[in-house]
């Protein structure tokens, strides 16, 4: 675990980093209780949406970060958000077809 600097332009990222990525965990959750097909792809849509802004204020965070300790934890952060998407993405077509 790291530690970001405490200042209003850090704060202002990590709390819509936290909305975002904490919006796409409960939406992801939502996916399993669809009541349809049309509904499985919408819920997804969605979670889709919210870890790519995950990824956007992690690549934010990064661009402000002046600290090379936390520049590899945030890279590995941004690697697995992408990844994140990928999969979201890859399901999703796989439920279109």
């Amino acid at each position: 675990m790291f530690q970001l600097p405490h200042s209003r332009e850090y704060n202002s990222f990590v709390n819509q980093l936290i909305r975002c990525s904490s919006s796409g965990a409960a939406n992801y959750r939502a996916v399993s209780r669809a009541k349809s097909k049309a509904d499985f792809i919408n819920k997804l849509k969605i979670v889709e949406e919210e870890w790519d802004e995950s990824q956007f204020f992690l690549e934010v965070i990064e661009e402000i970060n002046s600290n090379q300790e936390l520049t590899t934890e945030i890279k590995r952060l941004i690697k697995e958000a992408d990844e994140i998407v990928a999969i979201i993405v890859a399901s999703l077509k796989t439920s279109r077809s």
